[in-house]
């Protein structure tokens, strides 16, 4: 369940939080108005809600209440409302988390990251069985060259660590005859056409100027 639902009146804002949740991993739905979000919640539960005070009919707060009478889906509020009284009111009837615009886009990820593994919900949709071989987006088996595999499975394991080419050289094995330094960086192409064709927007392999590859959650 990587579902983060999106309630936020704004269609540019809404689509720029949907574009950094789905960098991340996670299946974005936009809702422009709180009486839909509260039916979609009401039909299929996601993992999380980034939900705006200032909504058109039902308001944020007013939602957060309707969803806390069936619910303990996370939720963290976002809104222009900077008073004390407005983030305490938010956290009191039930937000997990409160954030205030003008915010970075990253910040919200982050924290939803951090909410999510409080929750014991994965922050990633990649799963990599090292002992059978095999890894999966979404449950989707990937289909992977040996090397492809190996790359993936040494980046993954390290989270944040960043390798160079020559150390992925060697773990992806000094027998694999079809890889040179040169050739990591086709192989990490093929692997990171692969993960977006399983999940759209699922970048987890950064580039790192000068240095190499690293992984982030």
């Amino acid at each position: 369940m990587n579902t983060i639902y999106i309630v936020e009146d704004e269609p540019e804002l809404a689509q720029l939080v949907a574009d950094y949740v789905r960098a991340a991993g996670f299946v974005p739905e936009v809702f422009h108005d709180g009486a839909a979000a509260l039916a979609a919640i009401r039909t299929r539960m996601p993992a999380l809600v980034v939900l705006d005070l200032m909504l058109p009919g039902l308001d944020g707060l007013s939602l957060c209440r309707e969803v806390r009478a069936f619910s303990e889906v996370p939720i963290v509020m976002v809104t222009a409302k900077v008073e004390e009284i407005d983030r305490l009111l938010g956290l009191e009837l039930g937000a997990d988390d409160y954030l205030c615009k003008p915010f970075s886009p990253r910040e919200l990820v982050a924290r939803i990251k951090a909410i999510l593994r409080r929750s014991g919900v994965p922050a990633t949709p990649l799963a990599v069985d090292a002992a059978a071989r095999r890894a999966s987006v979404h449950g989707q088996p990937l289909d992977l060259t040996r090397t492809e595999f190996d790359l993936l499975a040494a980046l993954a394991a390290r989270p944040g660590q960043v390798f160079s080419r020559a150390q992925l050289l060697a773990l992806a094995g000094q027998d694999s005859l079809d890889v040179t330094d040169r050739a990591i960086d086709s192989h990490v192409k093929n692997l990171r056409r692969k993960l977006d064709a399983a999940a759209p927007g699922f970048e987890p392999i950064r580039s790192i100027y000068g240095l190499g590859y690293r992984f982030d959650l």
